[in-house]
């Protein structure tokens, strides 16, 4: 065979071993989202479990979140995309976050053993969705890096592999930080004044 043959022979060999490749690894981004994406199902299915167990231990809840668990129940049974999915959850998180500040109001249901391993139970249910979460948009940021990298992103627009969005949900253990005002030195009110 002539030299250059050979050469061509190579770089054809290279590029398709490339491609293979690359195309691979789009899929096995693709499956590890969705494996992720399991898991955070998996968790926001325990935690929607143990909803009704804190209703049942706060003896006056609102119609809200008696309302919210139906909608989240109705939900469940069918499977929109993950967007759809997340906004409900954020619902979701909003309703049990009103339900344990309504818990707060009644000393003695959170001094209550029942009501304490409840909340336990959220707390690592949720630290649980937290987990699941990073390993899914760990998963996303790896799969969008590949789809916006050269040249593969010519693979990625050819097999129509698109960009998937991250997962953020806030939890309903979490406690927001208090604002903070630090008064100025130099208040323009208090010079004027004296």
């Amino acid at each position: 065979m002539q030299p250059i043959v050979v050469i061509v022979i190579f770089i054809i060999f290279v590029i398709t071993a490339f491609f293979i490749n690359t195309y691979n690894r789009f899929i096995k981004y693709k499956n590890r989202i969705e494996e992720a994406w399991s898991g955070i199902d998996v968790a926001l299915r325990r935690r929607f479990n143990l909803i009704p167990n804190l209703i049942r231990a706060i003896e006056r809840y609102e119609e809200h979140e008696t309302e919210i668990f139906k909608t989240k129940k109705n939900y469940l049974a069918g499977t929109d995309g993950i967007s759809n999915r997340a906004e409900e959850e954020k619902r979701i998180t909003k309703s049990l976050s009103g339900l344990m500040a309504l818990a707060e109001a009644y000393p003695d249901l959170k001094t209550s053993a029942n009501f304490l391993d409840l909340q336990n139970s959220l707390s690592e249910i949720e630290e649980d969705i937290q987990k699941a979460r990073n390993r899914y948009n760990s998963n996303v940021a790896s799969f969008n890096t590949l789809i916006e990298s050269f040249p593969a992103k010519f693979l990625a627009r050819k097999y129509g592999f698109e960009k998937k969005n991250y997962f953020t949900l806030d939890l309903a253990t979490q406690r927001e930080l208090p604002e903070v005002e630090f008064p100025s030195s130099r208040d323009p009110m208090k010079q004027t004044a004296t």
